[in-house]
């Protein structure tokens, strides 16, 4: 099954009761009343289940067994890690002071390009929270101005409660489909004046037509969109893979640039586009590695990619 026809209601429908207990009352509470929530969740959803059980099986030979192995006691610490990571998200946007210390490595080559008035194309993973990247800029004057590709109208309801709760956020969505003409000026425009484009790498296509790269990710073959190399491409611009994650109290944001402006040769695109793409699930794994149960993919993701466009 594509991830597209997985819906997210089940955590988005309360996600605004559960974020003002946690206001109210605090993590361990939150915990408290989650916890019931997730159990119901995790028995009722085979495809999330089956999904979050390969992968932490795929981690735990990975990683020779150093990783938590996957039984559904962690199963259900998997899903719990997700509801705390949507808590998490709003929190970077309402209010990122009650998420604690934020360290960044690589901070210094975007706060360069927002020196320069450029702007350029962050690759995120559904690992951990990528609006934790508001802490690169905190101590600036003038904060990143994101424009986030969502996919699904699930995820577009879920991003219009963070902009509910957070309306000064700098936060741009665009719903995205088809790509068209009108798009790709609308985007040159924005990296012109220095903001950034975020796309998802690793979660392929909704419309289930456009080409995939085929990476190794925690051993075995797996789909990435092209699109987000496509798109550097397209504008001329950066490329630049953010990875944050939490451990414990703190946060992780990992920085690196991919390319400093991405030029795909016409002969070999794909070719060039999948070096650029293994470059990135390899930094994905390392994530994983280092924070097991903040990957959040539950659908087939090594059975994502439709047969015959494949590479």
């Amino acid at each position: 099954m594509h991830w597209s026809r997985i819906g997210e209601a089940g955590f988005v429908g309360g996600m605004k009761f559960m974020f003002a207990l946690y206001r109210l009352c605090g993590r361990w509470p939150f915990r408290v009343a989650l916890y019931p929530v997730l159990t119901w969740y995790v028995l009722t959803r085979a495809v999330a289940r089956r999904a979050s059980r390969d992968y932490l099986k795929r981690l735990y030979l990975h990683s020779h067994g150093t990783t938590p192995a996957p039984t559904l006691l962690n199963v259900l610490r998997h899903f719990a890690a997700f509801a705390e990571a949507l808590v998490d998200k709003v929190l970077a946007w309402s209010d990122p002071d009650r998420l604690g210390d934020v360290t960044v490595t690589g901070r210094e080559a975007v706060l360069q390009l927002l020196d320069a008035g450029r702007g350029g194309v962050f690759v995120v993973s559904h690992i951990g929270n990528f609006e934790l990247c508001r802490a690169i800029a905190r101590h600036r004057r003038r904060g990143i101005k994101l424009n986030i590709f969502v996919h699904t109208r699930h995820a577009a309801r879920f991003n219009r409660v963070l902009r509910d709760l957070a309306p000064d956020s700098q936060l741009d969505l665009i719903q995205v489909t088809d790509f068209s003409p009108a798009t790709a000026v609308m985007l040159s425009e924005k990296v012109e004046r220095g903001e950034f484009i975020v796309i998802a790498g690793d979660r392929v296509p909704v419309s289930e037509r456009g080409p995939v790269l085929q990476v190794d990710f925690l051993g075995a073959s797996a789909p990435l969109p092209f699109g987000p190399y496509l798109l550097a491409n397209m504008l001329r611009c950066p490329l630049i893979s953010l990875i944050a994650r939490r451990e414990g109290e703190q946060s992780h944001i990992n920085i690196r640039v991919l390319s400093d402006g991405v030029r795909l040769p016409r002969a070999d695109r794909m070719g060039a586009a999948t070096v650029l793409a293994q470059a990135y699930a390899e930094q994905m794994a390392h994530a994983c590695l280092a924070a097991p149960f903040q990957w959040f993919n539950f659908f087939d993701f090594w059975g994502a990619a439709p047969r015959g466009e494949q590479r």
